[in-house]
Order: structure tokens, then C-alpha cells, then sequence
């Protein structure tokens, strides 16, 4: 069974940056497509950017320009670098890998940016 284990949540002020990880207990190979979505309070969980086993990516509009995702296949891991945060990115991030039939999900790591 697939488990993913994110890491790297944490507070920070407005403009700043922060890196998660997440790292899966199964070869990255083998799966289809991993990303990250997130979920405010009180708002339902949205896609934040996916990348493919080949290594295409996808990115919500309001993450373009500011947010990378990469993935390091000799680690099993996919990293989400995010840069020039903004308060209305403070969410529970949740890592995410499709390997058909099904999807897998994280725990969920906290990310607060305020002054």
C-alpha cells in the first residue's frame, strides 16, 4: 500500500518561501501523476500542481509564476517550492499520487503565512 508522508509546513511572513516534501514509500516510478492540493478553512480542497511520470507539469492560475514543483526520483519524493507567499495560500497542503484504479493521500502539512 502507497503512503506519502509530507513535511516542510510551517509559518511565515508575507513575500517569504517555504519547501515541501513529500515522500513516498514506493518507487515514483510507478506512478502515474503526483501534486499537491490544498484546503483553506471553510473552503472545499483545490488543485495547486501536478506533475506526470514524464515530468509535465500543471499549475492553478493563482500559483503560476510563484510556485515549482519538482521530483527526485532516486529519493521517492516530490517537492513544492513556494516562493512570494501570500496570506490567501495558508492552507492545509495535502500530497497526492494516482496509480489507477486509485488515488493517495497524505496526512496534510500546515501552511500559515501572516505578519
Amino acid at each position: 500500500q502507497l503512503q506519502l508522508a509530507e513535511s516542510g509546513g510551517g509559518l511565515v511572513h508575507p513575500g517569504g518561501s517555504l519547501r515541501l516534501s513529500c515522500a513516498a514509500s514506493v518507487s515514483i516510478f510507478s506512478i502515474d501523476v503526483m501534486g499537491w492540493y490544498r484546503q483553506a478553512p471553510g473552503k472545499q480542497r483545490e488543485l495547486v500542481t501536478t506533475i506526470s511520470s514524464g515530468g509535465t507539469t500543471n499549475y492553478a492560475d493563482s500559483v503560476k509564476g510563484r510556485f515549482t514543483i519538482s521530483r527526485d526520483n532516486a529519493k521517492n519524493t516530490v517537492y513544492l517550492q513556494m516562493n512570494s507567499l501570500k496570506p490567501e495560500d495558508t492552507a492545509v497542503y495535502y500530497c497526492h499520487a494516482q496509480m489507477v484504479p486509485r488515488g493517495y493521500w497524505g496526512q496534510g502539512t500546515q501552511v500559515t503565512v501572516s505578519s
